[in-house]
């Protein structure tokens, strides 16, 4: 049952995203033409290409905009300095990066001149070759000789196209190291420059370190300083000593936001430098030029407004300055300012709009050529215009139209979905949520029963699946011409999972007996919100209203409760809930759309907060204290929860807490520089052992003996004893064993806890220690409300004294109240541990927490161990809110309510994700034209699929492993 809900929800993913995700038509095609036809007489024989990762506008700006923070301005002076002083030599631009703002998909703009698809941004760690013209194909065609050093992503992109001899990659992915990929281009560039035996034409130099100092601790660090002015300290090496015939291109590429971070498309990270400079004049007079030529902008807290281009404009530019065509598929508009000498702007412009028509031309006539219908009217018209122009600077005006209608329209183009697939991909979502909401509500109906029922029920999900995938390979043939972009896996996938959940439906009608107090009404809320784009920007502060406002109901039932000891449990967990979800809200990372409403109290880029480093290590000894006091009550402390608890869970806790201790050292230099191998040695050591703890002893231990009883002066499991009527009989004292079940598993618990404990930074993990003393609150907080809705049932029974027992729990099904607030607390620590539903919230320096250089599959794991593990922790603790204080029992029937109560409350939580799911993908597909769509839409549905499939696969190891394994004892 859980697995096939599993099929529907990745299924469903599976048809929406290929919907939603953009991808575009690359075209083969290279611009080719003979004597020279389309391109202009070289102005330089040689150019040096440096790239500055991530350098924004702003660290080469004239005008600072904020000189308070001394740490990046006023730094990298010489472009600004040769600006002023020779503004023929010397051009500033600040370019507008397109997102995805990642380091592959910037290089393939500015080497093809064309427009990357947001899909793109998953290759950023693998990137494909470019199978598009661009200008480095274009000068090895012409016999060129490339040079490159630094970040390998490039000869990943561009592999076999740099001479072996003058090619020195270095792997660029390690965010830690911020010298020795900036150390190995100066120690290549210089000599190779002056290197006469050396053949080059083209140099491309690119420095990853102020990226890598951005990522580790921020830009406003004495760190930038220092990278920038070795950055400035080159480039004035490099002016000094280029030849005259040399022309020296140095840009970012892309920004940064506020915090270091890149990939989306805010101003701070889309405004990108670029410094053009010759020691022979690049601009004679622009005054006969037209000014609307000139677009500014104002960069954010500047005065004054710069001059601003779009960074795909240097494709065509650079290639028809060097004497090569403009690559194929550009669609960058020439810098007007390159081409004023010599009477070469007209010629230049006329190359360049006639290469964007023959390339909309060609796109036109490809199998995607309906995509640009609404638009070719209006490009059509601005062609005829540009024909008709009779004079240059109205001819000029019009050819710039032309390109930049074209860019406009292909990026509107390419923000194309594909509405079947995101209509299949709903449908399967919705049918998969009431399909399971139908499981949910069948559960609290049946009783002994069900077993055999859940049994039935693999005939609606076989014949489902059989005939919805003969269904769909037939819709296949009939349907798939008048459906573009559809292929016969998406119909064999639509209709296996839509059939089978409508199967369901129809075979599984629950019985409704609604009540309103049953209305999860939090889980409604939440899904409605996103709907808004405020209201989804500030998801964080909404989710800890909801979660506050979920104890409302129990707070009633405690002032009504018939016992004091009931009374004073319900009210005093209720109050401990509250207080860890209102703690949790205190550890918060800001959006940028939540500026200046919000402050960073997580962490800075290069430090947490004091309070995170003093609580760190008392945190890591007091969770399994805790832990071990909560179990104290029911005489369930013992046996492996004592080996566990007393020692190998602090081990553990504590050698993840000093992980980021040392971490945080080496990042502020607390210590001199020789002391870092030490650091870096010792965190890959402590990060190592405590996951081997975990691994090796805690897991080892709980899976060679899961239950534990004592019992007098003699110690069994659950399997030796011997039972009668529910009761377990043995020589000796019997202590007591009401909650062995729940013990066990909070065991198994906190052996995830640990694992994740370690890939979490410190303020994080002061986050998940309140997490955990939530889960048991509301663990016992639910037991509670569960014990006075039995008392109150049985008081309704006329044999009330002998009707009640405190084991006729387990009969009543969970309730859905039991299970959201959990969904709930998983998304709120989410946050609490320093994300959003942002690119620019991951957390790079979890990739290095098992080892000290890149690993792409270690990295990868622990990346996503840290951004995914509230989700997946609160998830894997939903059988505890059935299995707390539940005896083991030899009667059949209370075995199988168990069971049947955690197969429900499993369905409980992936129905919470599913609903999330479905609201934010049929959000995101109404806003898909949105302004907004891929900066808070489209981030918010991949948080709610990865957590989806997250969720999915905690429950199934739960239930499948953890639970079946206690319940066989």
């Amino acid at each position: 049952m859980l697995l096939w809900v599993g099929f529907i929800d990745v299924a469903g993913l599976y048809l929406y995203m290929r919907g939603f995700l953009l991808t575009r038509l690359a075209l083969p095609e290279r611009t080719t033409c003979a004597d020279g036809a389309c391109t202009l007489a070289p102005t330089h024989g040689r150019a040096i290409i440096l790239i500055i990762d991530a350098l924004r506008f702003d660290f080469l700006s004239p005008n600072p905009p904020h000189p308070a923070s001394p740490y990046h301005h006023n730094v990298l002076t010489v472009a600004r300095e040769l600006t002023a002083a020779h503004p023929s030599h010397s051009l500033l631009f600040d370019s507008f990066a397109d997102p995805p703002t990642t380091t592959s998909q910037r290089i393939k703009g500015i080497t093809t001149g064309s427009l990357p698809t947001f899909i793109d941004m998953g290759s950023n760690f693998g990137s494909a070759s470019v199978a598009e013209d661009c200008l480095i194909s274009q000068m090895r065609y012409a016999g060129k000789k490339i040079a490159f050093m630094g970040d390998d992503t490039w000869n990943t992109i561009y592999m076999g196209m740099f001479p072996p001899e003058i090619c020195f990659p270095y792997d660029s992915f390690d965010l830690e190291d911020i010298h020795t990929v900036d150390d190995g281009v100066i120690q290549h560039l210089f000599p190779l420059m002056h290197n006469n035996s050396a053949q080059w034409d083209f140099i491309i130099g690119h420095f990853p370190g102020v990226d890598h100092v951005a990522h580790r601790v921020g830009p406003d660090h004495p760190k930038m300083r220092a990278k920038l002015t070795q950055m400035d300290g080159v480039l004035r090496r490099v002016v000094d000593e280029m030849e005259n015939d040399t022309l020296l291109v140095v840009l970012g590429d892309h920004g940064m936001d506020r915090r270091g971070n890149h990939g989306g498309d805010s101003m701070l990270e889309t405004s990108a430098a670029l410094w053009v400079y010759s020691k022979t004049p690049l601009l004679l007079s622009n005054n006969s030029i037209p000014l609307s030529l000139f677009p500014t902008r104002l960069f954010p807290g500047a005065n004054v407004p710069h001059r601003y281009i779009q960074q795909i404009d240097l494709a065509p530019s650079l290639a028809l300055l060097l004497g090569f065509p403009i690559p194929y598929s550009s669609l960058g508009t020439i810098i007007p300012e390159l081409f004023s000498r010599g009477g070469q702007l007209g010629r230049a412009f006329k190359l360049n709009v006639a290469q964007v028509k023959q390339y909309l031309d060609a796109y036109r006539a490809s199998s995607f050529g309906g995509e640009l219908d609404n638009a070719w009217d209006d490009l059509q018209e601005l062609w005829a215009t540009v024909q008709d122009s009779e004079d240059d600077d109205t001819r000029w005006i019009a050819m710039e139209a032309y390109t930049r209608f074209a860019l406009t329209t292909c990026r509107g183009v390419w923000a194309r979905f594909n509405v079947w697939l995101l209509g299949m991909g709903l449908a399967v979502l919705a049918m998969g949520t009431v399909a399971t909401f139908c499981l949910y509500a069948k559960l609290g109906d049946l009783k002994e029963d069900w077993i055999p029922w859940a049994a039935r029920m693999r005939w609606p999900y076989a014949c489902g699946v059989v005939a919805g995938s003969v269904l769909g390979s037939l819709a296949y043939h009939l349907m798939s011409i008048q459906m573009e972009g559809i292929h016969v896996l998406d119909f064999l996938i639509f209709g296996a999972s839509f059939l089978s959940a409508l199967a369901i439906i129809v075979t599984a009608p629950p019985i409704f007996r609604f009540r309103p107090t049953e209305l999860p009404v939090p889980l409604i809320l939440h899904t409605l919100v996103f709907t808004s784009s405020s209201f989804t920007i500030w998801e964080d502060r909404i989710i800890t209203y909801l979660l506050i406002s979920s104890i409302i109901t129990p707070l009633l039932t405690g002032f009504s409760a018939p016992t004091l000891r009931l009374r004073n449990r319900i009210l005093g967990f209720s109050a401990l809930f509250a207080g860890c979800v209102r703690a949790i809200a205190a550890s918060t990372i800001c959006r940028d759309e939540q500026y200046p409403f919000c402050r960073v109290t997580f962490a800075t880029p290069s430090e947490p907060p004091i309070i995170a480093r003093v609580l760190a290590i008392p945190t890591a000894l007091g969770v399994p204290w805790v832990i071990r006091r909560v179990l104290q009550t029911s005489k369930t402390d013992n046996g492996v929860a004592e080996s566990v608890l007393a020692w190998l869970l602090p081990v553990a806790l504590v050698q993840g807490s000093v992980h980021w201790i040392i971490e945080w050292l080496e990042t502020a230099e607390v210590l001199d520089t020789e002391w870092h191998w030490v650091l870096r040695t010792s965190r890959t050591a402590t990060g190592q052992g405590a996951l081997g703890t975990v691994a090796v002893f805690c897991l080892r231990a709980w899976y060679k003996q899961p239950l534990y009883l004592s019992i007098g002066n003699t110690q069994l499991g659950v399997q030796d004893s011997v039972t009668r009527e529910g009761s377990l009989t043995a020589q000796g004292t019997i202590w007591e064993f009401r909650n062995i079940f729940g013990s066990s598993y909070l065991i198994l618990w906190c052996a995830g806890l640990a694992i994740f404990f370690s890939m979490t930074q410190l303020t994080g993990q002061l986050v998940l220690a309140l997490a955990a003393i939530a889960l048991v609150a509301h663990i016992q907080l639910v037991d509670s409300l569960r014990e006075v809705r039995a008392r109150d049932s049985a008081s309704r029974s006329k044999a009330y004294k002998t009707s009640f027992r405190a084991d006729a729990r387990p009969t009543e099904p969970v309730r859905f109240s039991d299970i959201s607030p959990l969904s709930l607390l998983a998304l709120h620590v989410f946050h609490g541990t320093g994300h959003q539903s942002t690119f620019v919230s991951i957390q790079w320096k979890t990739a290095f927490v098992l080892t000290s250089t890149l690993h792409f599959w270690l990295s990868l794991t622990t990346l996503l161990m840290n951004t995914l593990g509230p989700q997946f922790l609160l998830a894997f603790a939903v059988p505890l809110v059935v299995l707390w204080n539940v005896k083991p029992s030899s009667q059949p029937s209370i075995m199988v309510h168990v069971m049947r109560s955690v197969t429900r409350a499993a369905l409980g939580m992936m129905l919470s994700h599913s609903l999330l799911l479905l609201g934010s993908a049929a959000s995101s597909a109404w806003h898909r034209r949105h302004a907004l769509v891929w900066q808070i839409f489209a981030p918010r549905l991949m948080n709610a699929a990865a957590t989806v499939i997250v969720v999915d696969l905690a429950i199934l190891l739960g239930v499948g492993l953890g639970v079946s394994m206690i319940i066989r004892g």
